[in-house]
């Protein structure tokens, strides 16, 4: 059975060089079909569950997912299909849609630090703070509504803005390492070709009509913006703690597996061990495990 090589056509640990261009949305590595990566993708969800069981009682580590996409690039399916088989009791998916007039008040990582995962525990952000760099850039007209004190108007808002706020992702995430958390990022790469055919399937299909949004259609027509946005972001924030993954989109039996077996090595990386009980706690234990079997 093929095995996923997480290479240079998936990872992203440094800026240097990077071109989006260079990433295949339709690459699919050595799997020729959909049954051998559901194979792949279903022992996965299986590892990843006894890991996850393993990281709660360990308690020392912390991990954030953060997926970001274009629209119609599959993060809620993968969201649902990838991390299945996690115990929601320490697993918090928080989507971020347009701030609210609370959350335009403070600085622009704020509402996602309120979401932040504790040790143990695992986040899942569907966007995130990236959108900051991602639609404001795209649409620096809002930044006006976040009534930063030195932006008056759009012309403020320049390449020494951005550059500070690619400087405070840098350091927000560099922080987060330094204190037990595993900053883990998707990027789910689409072809403008293939999201026009899922959003079609939208229109066409009348239960999935509820998915459309009339604003998509708008957004699209700033494809070429939007990708010079995400290449700027992860050229300025994959670091070799908090990479960046480029996931293939266009085939999603694919990325899902994909996501799936980085999970899974993130998961194998931070040594996760189970509590070892001392002298005294094994002692009650078995006085414990004496009294209820005399019960019985």
């Amino acid at each position: 059975m093929p095995s996923f090589r997480k290479d240079a056509k998936i990872t992203v640990s440094s800026g240097d060089g990077f071109r989006l261009a260079d990433f295949d949305p339709g690459y699919t590595d050595n799997f020729s079909n959909i049954e051998e990566a559901k194979e792949d993708l279903k022992k996965d969800i299986e590892k990843n569950g006894k890991y996850q069981e393993k990281q709660y009682a360990d308690g020392r580590h912390a991990i954030l997912i953060i997926f970001q996409a274009m629209d119609g690039a599959g993060k809620d399916s993968t969201i649902k299909h990838v991390m299945t088989g996690l115990n929601p009791q320490s697993v918090h998916v928080t989507s971020f849609k347009k701030p609210s007039l609370a959350e335009l008040a403070h600085d622009f990582l704020w509402r996602t630090s309120l979401h932040l995962p504790e040790r143990g525990h695992i986040s899942i952000f569907n966007r995130s703070y990236y959108e900051e760099v991602l639609v404001c850039k795209v649409h620096p007209e809002f930044i006006l509504g976040q009534k930063i004190a030195d932006i008056k108007t759009v012309k403020d808002v320049d390449e020494k803005f951005w550059k500070k706020r690619y400087d405070s992702i840098r350091e927000h995430e560099k922080h987060l390492h330094r204190n037990g958390t595993t900053v883990v990022k998707f990027f789910l790469h689409v072809s403008k070709e293939e999201q026009k055919n899922r959003f079609l399937e939208r229109i066409n299909d009348p239960e999935k009509n509820w998915k459309y949004n009339s604003a998509d259609i708008g957004e699209r027509k700033l494809w070429d913006e939007y990708m010079s946005a995400y290449e700027k972001a992860i050229t300025e924030t994959a670091t070799e703690n908090s990479p960046w993954f480029i996931i293939p989109a266009d085939n999603k039996w694919f990325m899902q597996m994909a996501v799936g077996d980085i999970l899974h090595d993130i998961f194998k990386s931070l040594d996760l061990q189970f509590p070892v009980l001392s002298e005294k706690e094994n002692t009650e234990l078995a006085e414990a495990k004496e009294q209820l079997l005399r019960n019985l």
